[in-house]
């Protein structure tokens, strides 16, 4: 039977602080991996390191120990290659800024809110096909840059004519900063993610694409269908009303309050920024 006490008897205060700060790491990496193709990736790199290391010491393999040796090296190359979407969605956490805290009041972000649902209702009930893309904290000038520059207030008629059939900005997807359409027709990239319905068109893939690398909410109404979809970090929740619609976007794209932020402190704030999802509030 281990002695524990004996163990901890051996480890100072540095020490204790070193096995944190490694859990803490793999902590924040589990979290960052969950829900992705990653978590596929993991499984089967450990299963292959444990199965390989125990066949070698088991019957003693020299070739064998060399090649896993090999493998374990070339693998610390490869990491950064296989996990780069992860690596990037994590490094875009740590730096941002948090400016959407300050751009919209509450009253400015449900009147962008009112002005997308009355149009993605119309786009929806008319069978006209529309992608229109809420920015928050992951900057998306890059994509903005794709597109045609309108910086106009946003209404739900404007939103309409642009996703008119045989207009020159239908084609792509408008982009809102704050309480500004910004750009229309915009590419986005298409998600890799095999898994998905073969059913849904190129805006639903573009859609989840963006999700995948921005924290950005994007909705999509159906050209075929008329249904309407948001998607959000990867994920999409599709056969929208109005009311659903109004409620999630509402939820995804209200700003925090700054006596919200004040509440927390310091460690609070850092911790709920670097792990997507991570609450310090009691009762959630």
């Amino acid at each position: 039977m281990i002695d524990l006490g004996w163990i901890l008897s051996g480890l100072d205060s540095s020490d204790i602080l070193d096995i944190l700060l490694v859990a803490l790491v793999f902590y924040v990496l589990l979290r960052l991996i969950h829900g992705t193709l990653a978590v596929q990736l993991v499984r089967g790199i450990l299963l292959f390191m444990l199965l390989g290391i125990a066949i070698a010491n088991v019957f003693q393999l020299t070739a064998f120990t060399w090649l896993m040796r090999g493998a374990i090296s070339a693998l610390v190359v490869a990491i950064p290659v296989i996990f780069q979407p992860e690596i990037r969605r994590a490094l875009e956490r740590l730096g941002r800024t948090g400016m959407m805290l300050t751009r919209l009041s509450e009253e400015e972000a449900s009147q962008v809110v009112e002005e997308v649902s009355d149009a993605a209702e119309y786009l929806s009930q008319h069978r006209l096909g529309g992608l229109i893309v809420f920015e928050r904290e992951t900057g998306l000038q890059e994509f903005i840059d794709t597109g045609s520059t309108l910086d106009s207030e946003v209404s739900s008629e404007i939103l309409i004519a642009i996703f008119y059939p045989y207009t020159a900005l239908h084609d792509g997807a408008a982009i809102i900063r704050g309480n500004r359409l910004v750009a229309a027709s915009c590419v986005l990239p298409l998600t890799e993610n095999s898994s998905l319905d073969r059913r849904l068109g190129t805006r639903h893939r573009a859609a989840i694409g963006l999700s995948e690398q921005t924290d950005a909410i994007v909705v999509v109404i159906s050209e075929e269908r008329g249904t309407v979809s948001v998607a959000h970090d990867g994920r999409i929740v599709q056969g929208l009303d109005h009311t659903r619609l109004r409620n999630i976007l509402r939820a995804l794209h209200r700003p925090l309050l700054r006596r919200e932020l004040r509440r927390r402190g310091p460690w609070q704030r850092w911790l709920s920024r670097l792990v997507p999802g991570h609450s310090t509030a009691r009762g959630e």
